[in-house]
């Protein structure tokens, strides 16, 4: 295919935006375009990606009020028809509150906002996000306060293979069962509260995250 285009949701206080452009253009060498929240259409792209940071309403639950963000009417058909959608941070917490995932994201366990390089685990191949990742190891810091992953049948969830990514030595959050991204029944929706966008280079201390972005190259390439 031609170069992919990549279309990234600015809400209110997001912050890793340009950051993730920033991959997108000069590591990945694709096209990244912005899209305001309250726009009602997303402009022709293959994939979306709600960015990290903050949204307005946060103080009510983190994502809560930005799921009903005019463009997210437009992303929750675009992942419908198939099309790849990752939530970074934030954006994992809005995808859940919007219900393109499954469960929710509440305050970590330590009542702290954590800050700080972890390991995570890419548990199955086959989404946007990990295909032919399964079984690495990748160094990636996290940045939240509401990183704690919560689900009412955490059985089933595993059963059905939507645990994605999965902290190793050590959680930092208190989430259940480790679980630090998760996936739907497609494999094309994608959350984790990891930021491979800030380790996708030898300079940030790590290129791990590339290893997810090279992923999703691949899954538009199938």
């Amino acid at each position: 295919m031609s170069s992919p285009r990549f279309a990234i949701v600015r809400f209110p206080g997001s912050n890793c935006d340009d950051d993730v452009a920033h991959v997108v253009r000069h590591v990945l060498g694709a096209r990244a375009d912005f899209v305001w929240h309250q726009d009602r259409s997303l402009p022709g792209c293959d994939f979306v990606v709600l960015p990290g940071g903050f949204s307005y309403g946060d103080y009510l639950r983190a994502g809560a009020m930005a799921r009903f963000s005019p463009l997210m009417d437009d992303v929750t058909r675009f992942a419908a028809a198939g099309g790849a959608v990752l939530g970074i941070c934030n954006g994992f917490q809005i995808l859940c509150e919007a219900g393109l995932l499954e469960g929710g994201l509440v305050r970590n366990g330590t009542l702290r906002f954590e800050a700080r390089e972890v390991s995570i685990r890419v548990e199955r191949d086959g989404t946007c996000m990990s295909e032919g990742a399964a079984g690495r190891s990748l160094r990636m810091p996290i940045a939240h306060a509401d990183g704690r992953y919560h689900h009412d049948d955490p059985d089933r969830l595993e059963a059905e293979g939507k645990v994605v990514f999965r902290y190793v030595g050590g959680n930092p959050n208190g989430a259940l069962r480790d679980i630090a991204g998760v996936t739907n029944d497609r494999g094309n929706v994608v959350g984790l509260m990891p930021h491979p966008e800030r380790a996708s280079e030898a300079i940030l201390g790590s290129a791990d995250g590339r290893v997810l972005f090279e992923s999703a190259l691949r899954w538009l390439g199938r």
